[in-house]
């Protein structure tokens, strides 16, 4: 009977020695609250022990954290615009400092605070340098004054900013339409200039291609007239060696060639006597001198189709 009374009383106390201890991990701080009031800051790992049913614990994380902020557009001290963000790593030092500051917000409400105060110093810092500074060698000067300036704003939370660095610096969006149309334009301008040098240089070819061709058809001429020249000197000094052989033979061929080049077949039609000296050895024995006067002199006849008398 008494185990059955006994065993609720162990249950209670095993609760209460339960929930009398906790457990600090590495990688967190605790608070202990009564009713609302910081009794103890526990930054250590390890076994410890509270007023049950009394005493609250907060677990707060000990790591260093991050902070991503919002895109913000920066006019320089120059005038010109940057769209910049920045990240920050951050950590809680100061655990009744951040208690107060977030209450019961947590870690969103200590990154929501931290946001605007580093926001403001990215835009206070970099407004008060020309634009070449965040491009140079003085980038890292920057982020250490915007980190430091957030430091000291940032202990009222209980938190240390570790590094604040610039992650974008990007033109704003019209500013990056009209550098965009801008290199297209210079882009077009450069092509329609190699266009024009391409074409120059096509026309400089082209002329002269045109001048070497006219060179060598000019003296491809002179060498054919030279060499029709030669030809037709040949071509008379045989004539010449012919007629002075047989002066009655050259003459007929002669009359043959005049004959066959001016009565072609179905070109020429024409009705005439026989008479003259082109018609001299038609009708006639051409090896025969008086029947050659005979043709000569014979009685008019009828030319058609332009067919020429056979050679004998």
């Amino acid at each position: 009977m008494k185990m059955i009374y006994s065993l609720p009383v162990l249950a209670i106390l095993l609760a209460t020695a339960m929930s009398s201890i906790f457990v600090v991990d590495v990688r967190e701080k605790v608070l202990v609250l009564q009713f609302g009031e910081v009794k103890q800051v526990v930054d250590e790992p390890g076994l410890y022990f509270k007023t049950p049913f009394i005493q609250d614990v907060f677990r707060y994380d000990d790591r260093i954290l991050g902070l991503v902020t919002d895109p913000q557009e920066i006019t320089f001290a120059d005038q010109r615009r940057l769209v910049v963000d920045a990240f920050a790593r951050w950590r809680i030092v100061d655990l009744q400092k951040f208690r107060r500051a977030v209450g019961l917000g947590g870690i969103d409400e200590a990154r929501n605070n931290l946001s605007k105060i580093v926001n403001p110093e990215v835009r206070d810092v970099l407004g008060s340098v020309p634009l070449q500074s965040v491009l140079s060698e003085d980038r890292v000067a920057l982020m250490n004054k915007i980190r430091d300036n957030a430091r000291a704003k940032a202990a009222t939370l209980g938190i240390d900013v570790i590094d604040v660095r610039l992650t974008r610096t990007d033109l704003p969006q019209q500013n990056l339409n009209a550098t965009y149309s801008r290199m297209q334009a210079e882009r077009q301008r450069d092509a329609t200039d190699e266009i024009a040098r391409g074409n120059e240089a096509a026309q400089t070819l082209r002329a002269e291609a045109d001048r070497a061709a006219v060179e060598i058809n000019s003296e491809a001429s002179k060498q054919a007239e030279i060499i029709r020249g030669q030809a037709d000197a040949k071509r008379s000094a045989i004539y010449s060696e012919a007629y002075g052989q047989d002066p009655e033979f050259y003459a007929f061929t002669r009359s043959l060639s005049a004959y066959a080049s001016a009565l072609k077949p179905g070109t020429t039609a024409f009705v005439m006597a026989p008479k003259g000296e082109f018609f001299h050895y038609f009708g006639a024995d051409p090896m025969n001198t008086a029947g050659s006067a005979t043709g000569a002199t014979g009685t008019g006849s009828t030319v058609a189709g332009g067919s020429a008398p056979k050679a004998p």
